[in-house]
């Protein structure tokens, strides 16, 4: 895993093929561009505007060509242009994705130009691939994109909130509404059997950037996010990367797909700096409220219990009942998460440069508020710089790009999710929180099991700091007129750090004098770099184009983690402070090196640019394997066929006017799972000189492999005003790498292995765009996205002999629960039935024949995007439609709220006998674990909703001003759902469920 000496010489070489490279056009750069011969001597005239687009704001970089010439300009960062022609001239203007327009000058010394989107242009269209570019008609693979415009300014945090309902095929779930936590997301389905093996990979201006989260602090569901401190209004682009042909150059990385993060670029040319501002503001609540149990009704459930147990109630027992006011009522809803948690946001950005330097610099600031009663909150605070230069002679080019983000996250200890749980089943009677000096009261919360809650907001507390930096420097240089020589080389550095504070103050005052005060500290660190070489190849052969590239990647990173708890403070104001404290333990301290090295290459082919044909392989290297396993082979093979262009059907059917085939099928790998699982391992005793085993050896295990199938159809209609593309794809993920279960007499609970498992994963996506109205005045476009998945097991040998057996079937999707079937109220015990399907008198696994399916059937999004030349209007919904377990609570009848539909069954007798009692508990807790609280969890909401205003430039004051925008977004407006829990996308518990946010704010360039 050391090969120290092997890996430096690598370094070396590719640094020496740098620096000869750059050496040999040093000349070359300090030339000056000869402009002597490019602009004609006849009559001329100087023309200036400014390009703006069907919304009215100003693009940059927008290409302006003197047609018939090589002569042109660009448009500068406020969509300024200048350029000396002939007066009878005729200007091209061309940008990516906007409908090319030619503009005569007729003598003119000033021409304003408005560009729309273009829905007959395909070729305009530039999609990331990642290693290459393509443009969107001649595609072979899935790749979906989405652009700045959609989401630069949406009041998020996570790049992956933005994805949600836009893509088809990418599922993305916010288990937890707490600003900063992180969320999950699945491209085209669950593929390992693992939840980290299913991961994809990200990456942000060519740096990839580790998938797993971050663990280490229980503010987060599920970790931290590591995008979380990317800006979103500096992404210019989100490309997802779905099928073998798209994902296979990325080998074993690009396994669960690919998630490519473009940041914007400068642009300019006349040696203007242009700056862009903007600011919103604004409030956010919790989208949902549960419809609990008020007093009169819960106290009515809690004394029918009594009597049907027959007994009194006790002060140990039954402490609301004969302690707590009968008659006291507090919403801890409203008490606990009924807050209003302010947003606000800044950004300022720089941008300008000359004909061969670029820059962008800039920064924002992002703070958030929580819902929560007391000082708590998310704080961001992020950078970045953007640099390309380009040679004279049009032969080198550089590329570099820093983006360092700083947040920093205060919570209480307990964890949000607690206290989302804590707000939902506390009785409605429980005593005050405080005493009439402001104190905490802890008379009425001592009696009970329970705690004051505002204790633990007030005295558990943890932090959380992160900071990112993301540095990616590209070379290019045109060694002969078809190959180019590329070298990109990339560093991230991630920190996060959580530090936790308990007081003994969280106790009753009488326990105080027992508990010392203690404190936990935890740091992870991620240090990664790339290197990537590579040789790029584009040349014409007769009526075909052939475009390739061959790299190599060498990569490594380490982790560094350590976890320290200390206890025994003086003084409450010491608490953190480690070298106060009287006692420290050392859980966790490890230091994880990672490397990873392999080769690739990609062969694409187009004849007469209809039919397309493009290769991709890669072979990987990775030091989670086994010395005889380190390396696999990946790849794919992918085409299209552009039908539209074909005689016999090229103007044979009027309406049609773009037809596509394509499909792929290829082989991508997985080494998402630990370091050094292959050796045995130690650790040392607290004792002196003892080690104890700690893990077994398995040299023998290997890659998983993903086999990926994909066919699909793209059709055009009304000159590509509607446009429909329809993907079907089958997955095929084999040799899982899990943990293989033990028995316990070996003294270990599992060992690294591969299992003879095949999961697989089809769908179908369908994609839907029309122009419904293209006018001067209004322009109104919708976007339709179906997701139709089917995720299942197909093969598991053996499986009876394993402990997982008890998780999966064959033939059933990996999230099924096994439930038992429901028979109903037994009508002489008047408490809830299931079947004893083998009779023998117990309620086992082997009696739960009801197989559910809580996954995802179909989800998608409507998008609707309305422009006029100065107002624009667009919201999207987001649907999906799948099951889940009704939140879980307590069995009606004990201390513990309950839903109001509790009370509504027990009048309608469609609820088992309230009861305190064993028999009673035991037959609930089997009820809920049958397809009895099994329910639709589907939903329908307003994920966005977005209004803005450009005040027309007549307006606008004689200022340096260029434009200026008024703008309201609005999140989670709507949610439609059957579902009675807090948190209908994570159904089951009582979590945190998205906020909605509404906020307004004001954009200028100037």
């Amino acid at each position: 895993m050391k090969n120290n000496s092997s890996n430096r010489v690598r370094l070396l070489i590719v640094f020496l093929l740098i620096l000869v490279t750059a050496l040999y056009t040093c000349e070359t750069w300090a030339t000056p561009i000869n402009t002597s011969n490019d602009f004609p001597t006849a009559v001329q005239q100087n023309v200036s505007g400014t390009v703006q687009d069907s919304e009215g704001i100003p693009i940059p970089g927008v290409h302006i060509l003197v047609k018939g010439t090589k002569q042109g300009t660009f448009t500068d960062s406020n969509g300024h242009f200048s350029v000396t022609t002939n007066s009878n001239s005729i200007l091209v203007f061309s940008y990516m994705g906007l409908t090319t327009q030619e503009v005569a000058i007729n003598s003119r010394t000033s021409i304003n130009v408005t560009l729309v989107e273009s829905a007959t242009e395909l070729d305009a269209v530039t999609v990331n691939a990642g290693y290459y570019s393509v443009k969107e008609r001649e595609r072979t693979g899935s790749i979906s994109k989405v652009s700045s415009k959609e989401i630069e300014l949406l009041p998020i945090i996570s790049p992956l909130e933005a994805l949600q309902g836009r893509i088809p095929g990418v599922q993305v779930t916010q288990r937890s509404g707490v600003p900063g936590s992180a969320p999950e997301i699945l491209i085209r389905g669950q593929n390992s059997l693992r939840t980290e093996g299913n991961y994809p990979l990200y990456i942000i201006d060519g740096v990839p950037i580790n998938p797993i989260p971050l663990s280490g602090s229980n503010i987060y569901t599920n970790g931290v996010d590591p995008l979380k401190t990317v800006n979103i209004s500096n992404i210019e682009s989100i490309e997802v990367l779905k099928d073998a042909d798209a994902t296979a150059i990325y080998g074993s990385r690009g396994a669960n797909g690919v998630i490519l993060i473009t940041t914007k670029k400068g642009s300019g040319v006349d040696k203007k700096t242009a700056i862009e501002a903007r600011w919103y503001s604004g409030i956010a609540k919790i989208s949902n409220k549960m419809k609990l149990l008020n007093t009169q009704q819960y106290l009515a459930i809690r004394k029918e219990s009594l009597i049907n147990d027959n007994r009194e109630p006790t002060a140990s027992n039954d402490y609301d009942l004969v302690h707590w006011g009968q008659n006291q009522y507090t919403d801890w809803q409203k008490v606990l998460l009924g807050g209003t948690a302010p947003i606000s946001d800044i950004n300022l950005w720089a941008s300008g440069g000359n004909g061969t330097t670029l820059f962008r610099l800039g920064g924002s600031y992002h703070k958030q508020g929580t819902v929560f009663p007391g000082d708590f909150g998310y704080h961001k605070i992020s950078g970045g710089i953007n640099l390309n230069h380009l040679s004279s002679n049009k032969k080198l080019n550089l590329d570099f790009s820093l983006n360092y983000g700083v947040d920093s996250s205060n919570l209480f200890a307990n964890g949000s999710n607690s206290l989302f749980n804590t707000a939902v089943v506390l009785p409605p009677n429980a005593p005050k929180i405080y005493n009439e000096d402001g104190t905490l009261h802890w008379e009425g919360w001592k009696v009970s099991p329970l705690d004051n809650p505002m204790a633990t907001i007030l005295h558990r507390n943890i932090s959380a700091k992160s900071n990112h930096i993301l540095s990616n420097l590209g070379f290019y240089y045109h060694l002969k007129k078809n190959l180019k020589f590329k070298t990109t080389l990339g560093y991230t550095n991630l920190i996060h750090q959580t530090s936790g504070k308990t007081s003994n103050k969280y106790y009753p005052p009488e326990s105080r004098d027992k508990i010392p005060h203690s404190s936990s500290w935890s740091n992870t660190k991620r240090q990664s770099w790339i290197i990537e070489p590579q040789l790029v190849y584009n040349a014409s052969i007769k009526e075909g184009e052939i475009d390739g590239l061959f790299g190599i990647t060498f990569q490594e990173s380490n982790d560094y983690k350590l976890n320290i708890s200390a206890r025994g403070y003086v003084t409450e104001s010491l608490i953190g402070n480690l070298a106060a404290a009287e006692s420290i333990q050392i859980n966790t301290n490890e230091d994880i090196l990672y490397r990873y090295n392999s080769t690739f290459a990609r062969l694409g082919y187009n004849w007469k640019h209809k039919y397309f044909i493009n290769l991709t392989g890669r072979r990987d290297g990775s030091s989670r394997f086994g010395p005889e396993k380190h390396f696999a082979n990946f790849g794919a093979i992918g085409g299209a066929w552009i039908l539209s262009e074909e005689k016999f059907l090229k103007n044979k059917l009027p309406s049609l006017s773009f037809a596509k085939i394509r499909g792929s099928y290829g082989i991508t790998g997985s080494d998402q799972i630990g370091d050094y699982g292959y050796l045995d391992a130690y650790e040392t005793t607290s004792g002196p000189g003892g080690l104890i085993p700690t893990q077994l050896t398995n040299p023998d295990y290997s890659w998983e492999e993903n086999k990926k199938l994909e066919i699909a159809l793209n059709l055009g209609f009304l000159e590509n005003r509607i446009n429909l593309g329809i993907n079907w794809y089958r997955n095929r993920s084999s040799n899982q790498l899990v943990g293989y279960p033990l028995p316990s007499i070996t003294g270990f609970n599992t060992i690294q292995s591969n299992l003879p498992a095949t999961v697989q994963n089809t769908g179908l996506e369908v994609e839907f765009s029309s122009l419904n109205i293209k006018s001067d005045k209004l322009r109104w476009q919708t976007f339709i996205n179906i997701t139709v998945p089917n995720n299942k097991l197909i093969s598991f040998p053996n499986i009876e002999q394993t402990s997982y057996i008890n998780q999966y079937r064959v033939g059933h999707p990996l999230n099924i629960s096994f439930l038992y079937q429901y028979d109903g109220i037994d009508p002489e015990t008047k408490l809830y039935q299931v079947s004893d399907i083998n009779n023998d008198g117990s309620y086992n696994f082997e009696d739960r024949i009801i197989y559910k399916n809580l996954g995802r059937k179909f989800y998608g999004g409507i998008n609707n995007v309305i422009s006029s030349k100065n107002f624009g209007f667009n919201f999207l919904w987001e649907y999906v439609i799948q099951d889940g377990s009704q939140p879980y609570f307590t069995m009606p009848g004990t201390p513990s709220n309950q839903p109001l539909g509790v009370f509504t069954k027990w009048h309608e007798n469609d609820l088992q006998k309230i009861s305190q009692s064993s028999l009673a508990l035991n037959a609930y807790s089997r009820a809920y674990g049958s397809e009895h609280f099994t329910v639709s969890t589907s939903y329908l909401r307003l994920k966005t909703m977005s209004f803005y205003y450009n005040i027309p430039p007549k307006f606008l004051p004689k200022t340096k001003i260029n434009s200026f925008k008024f703008f309201i977004e609005l999140q989670n407006l709507i949610t439609l759902t059957n579902y009675n829990g807090l948190n209908v996308e994570f159904p089951g518990g009582s979590t945190s469920p998205s906020l909605r946010t509404i906020t307004s704010g004001f954009q200028f360039n100037f």
